[in-house]
């Protein structure tokens, strides 16, 4: 884990937005020059004069100086950011996993509030927010012109209170309202269950810092049904979170060799992990579901076990985030959350603005059954006075009736694909 003075993170959680930025400075142009830049401190000066002597209104030089600060750090990337007491004691409580709120990750994009995926088994979720809307009310308060803080502030609030959510989303024509009821967020990052027999499904909604030691724990409780002949991975909508989780998560599938590693311009930010022998499902096949919400600490999971071609990757393209932040506390109670290094898979691969190409696409589609006739398709067994099978003998083992399958393919197209991709390696295997 890292070390007590910093924490690294690589979701993409809430980037805040910022009041005043001040233009027209002039710095030195080589950032690597150690000589403070004197004349851009003076327009500084003379800036922040101006505007507590002329503002129309006067601004605590509090408010003044962390304006500054947010507006540097803005001007920088979309995750480096300014953290105030509160919102440093937010970040903390979140990365454990339990926070106040709608249950969102959220972002800034063009001026509204874009949704990077809803947490799993929240009021968001539930109301039905998801990946990619784009939020433009908060009730009857525009969130044009806000800033992402101050929009997120005002999705906060009492447990049990409502809020209605303006969105527009891709593909419909007219906005969306709905009605979320804030709720207390206890995120359970990781779930799993059985899809048939030898067959399991792990989901991973983000990453805390006790994500890896869930994902052994629920891989255990699955082979308790038998030996597990695969799983599927299921990565959609998580938009990331701690890197030493991500690192832990791929190394419980991998024997050796590189997970990933970091590089910036501080020896610091550069970081090599490695795996170490072991893989919890000895060899058995894996898919892992992606979509375009799937970011960051997703993508090293993703990207590592693809180079070492130790699963598939099915669904759509990843989201693209390629960065790593690192928390600095600052001595007031804040933090600096900065952009310290770029992260690469195994191979060499930047994800930065690229994301992960999954080797199976799956476009975004959904399936409706077809109406059944009354009568099914005739058989030989339903013709009269049919031959008899005198080799048939009944099968070992449980098999899921057409139904449960028909079921799945419904509900959740691309993991009754990833299911049905499975059975056709374990086929072709023992061929």
């Amino acid at each position: 884990m890292p070390n007590t003075k910093s924490v690294r993170l690589i979701g993409l959680g809430m980037a805040l937005g910022v009041a005043v930025t001040c233009a027209g400075l002039t710095f030195a142009d080589d950032p690597a020059d150690s000589n403070l830049p004197f004349e851009g401190l003076k327009t500084f000066s003379e800036v922040y004069g101006r505007i507590r002597q002329d503002y129309v209104e006067a601004v605590p030089d509090s408010k003044l100086l962390e304006n500054a600060i947010r507006g540097m750090l803005e001007g920088l990337d979309p995750h480096s950011t300014y953290l105030d007491q509160e919102q440093y004691n937010e970040l903390k409580v979140g990365t454990t996993g339990q926070f106040g709120g709608l249950g969102i990750e959220v972002g800034m994009e063009n001026g509204f509030v874009k949704v990077i995926s809803p947490i799993d088994d929240t009021p968001a979720q539930k109301a039905g927010i998801k990946a990619g809307d784009l939020i433009i009310r908060l009730d009857d308060k525009p969130v044009k012109g806000l800033s992402l803080n101050d929009a997120v502030k005002l999705m906060r609030g009492e447990p049990g209170s409502k809020i209605v959510l303006t969105v527009v989303r891709e593909g419909l024509e007219q906005p969306l309202k709905i009605d979320i009821i804030r709720d207390i967020i206890k995120v359970k990052s990781v779930k799993s269950r059985m899809l048939e027999k030898g067959y399991g499904y792990v989901r991973i909604s983000s990453f805390q810092a006790k994500t890896g030691e869930n994902v052994e724990d629920a891989v255990e409780d699955l082979k308790k049904d038998g030996p597990m002949s695969g799983l599927v991975l299921d990565l959609r909508n998580n938009p990331g979170g701690v890197l030493n989780a991500a690192v832990s998560v791929s190394d419980a599938f991998l024997n050796d060799g590189l997970i990933v590693y970091t590089d910036g311009r501080i020896e610091d930010a550069k970081m090599k992990f490695n795996a170490t022998p072991g893989d919890i499902l000895n060899g058995a096949p894996i898919v892992v579901l992606t979509n375009a919400g799937s970011a960051s600490a997703s993508e090293i999971v993703a990207g590592a076990l693809q180079d070492h071609k130790r699963a598939i990757i099915m669904g759509e393209k990843t989201f693209g985030k390629g960065s790593v932040q690192t928390v600095l506390p600052t001595s007031n109670g804040g933090a600096v959350k900065l952009t310290t290094a770029r992260y690469y898979t195994p191979s060499g691969r930047s994800i930065q603005a690229e994301g992960i190409t999954p080797d199976v696409p799956i476009s975004k589609v959904k399936l409706e059954m077809a109406q059944q006739s009354e009568f099914g398709p005739l058989k030989e067994a339903d013709l009269h006075n049919h031959l008899g099978n005198e080799k048939a003998v009944k099968k070992d083992g449980v098999k899921a009736d057409d139904k449960t399958e028909d079921a799945l393919a419904v509900q959740d197209y691309p993991l009754n694909e990833a299911l049905n991709l499975l059975k056709g390696i374990n086929i072709v295997r023992q061929h």
